[in-house]
């Protein structure tokens, strides 16, 4: 913190070294008017001066999953948001701001129309009543408020205070949503939209996350053939630096959690966590992933 000086000017001048110069200064100003002549000498102090105080302790912050689309399905990014106190507004508020440069590199979209506002969330009993603007009704066919809705449903039910999702519009509890009457009619689960999410779903780590662990954890969920992928984590070169195959708890056409450990060699700089299917009739990839992350991981 700068703190200002303080100064002190003390000016003492005889009464007829100024009666003197007032004689000669007092006829005009600078824009030719008449200047009042001095009448009295003094000590003058300076009235101490002091700069704005400026708080420069740290702001608390938390970090949050943003649930955007990666084509047609679900993509997660993890942002970071200053800690109010109101996760699930502070989340939304994220939401609706849209992905950001290093997001929309990644691949990541939204339905939610621009320009949609958040009037409130209420919590209570496992329920958040979030109310939008009448923006978010507006616009877009069926699979595109089907992906609006998803988004926010995920976006709020990452908390444990929230199961389920009622959505207001402006105020008023809605049932459906666009000219085509897309049905919200009562609390909205994760297991109401699970259809938007891809076949290998990974919610951890997320676009935005910097890698500062031997330990790479991925986790999320899959729909996959006899629940068996592969995720592999590749370099800034595009060099294969360590490759796992994941078990997911259940198959096709179920859908499975998985966790796994991945542990790539110190590194620095940019990389990527490729998850991908392997085909049971060519080999060939499906379903495939692509997360860039960073590593700041230290020999």
């Amino acid at each position: 913190m700068r703190r200002a000086g303080i100064v002190i000017a003390t000016l003492a001048i005889p009464v007829a070294i100024v009666l003197a110069l007032a004689f000669g200064l007092a006829a005009c100003g600078d824009d030719g008017t008449a200047e009042p002549t001095p009448t009295e000498t003094g000590t003058v102090t300076a009235t101490p001066s002091t700069s704005p105080t400026v708080d420069t302790s740290p702001v608390a912050s938390m970090t949050v999953s943003l649930y955007f689309l990666r084509g047609e399905t679900l993509g997660v990014a993890h942002r970071v948001v200053a800690d109010t106190g109101a996760p699930a507004t502070a989340a939304m508020n994220a939401l609706l701001a849209r992905p950001n440069a290093r997001e929309r590199a990644a691949g990541l979209g939204t339905a939610i129309p621009a320009g949609t506002g958040l009037n409130g969330i209420a919590i209570e009993d496992g329920v958040a009543r979030v109310d939008l603007s009448a923006d978010f009704a507006g616009g877009g066919g069926s699979l595109s408020m089907q992906a609006r809705v998803t988004q926010v449903v995920y976006t709020l039910t990452q908390f444990s205070t929230v199961e389920a999702v009622v959505f207001m519009i402006d105020g008023e509890v809605v049932e459906s949503l666009g000219g085509e009457g897309l049905v919200v009619a009562g609390p909205q689960k994760r297991s109401d939209w699970a259809e938007l999410l891809p076949a290998i779903f990974v919610e951890s780590p997320a676009v935005g996350d910097v890698v500062t662990d031997v330990v790479l954890i991925v986790e999320g969920s899959a729909s996959v053939f006899e629940a068996t992928f592969v995720a592999e984590v590749v370099n800034g070169k595009g060099t294969l630096v360590a490759t796992k195959t994941v078990m997911a708890e259940e198959g096709a056409p179920g859908r499975g959690a998985f966790a796994a450990k991945l542990r790539p060699p110190p590194m620095t700089g940019r990389g990527e966590l490729v998850v991908y299917e392997v085909s049971m009739e060519d080999g060939s990839r499906m379903n495939e992933v692509r997360i860039p992350l960073r590593f700041a991981v230290e020999d």
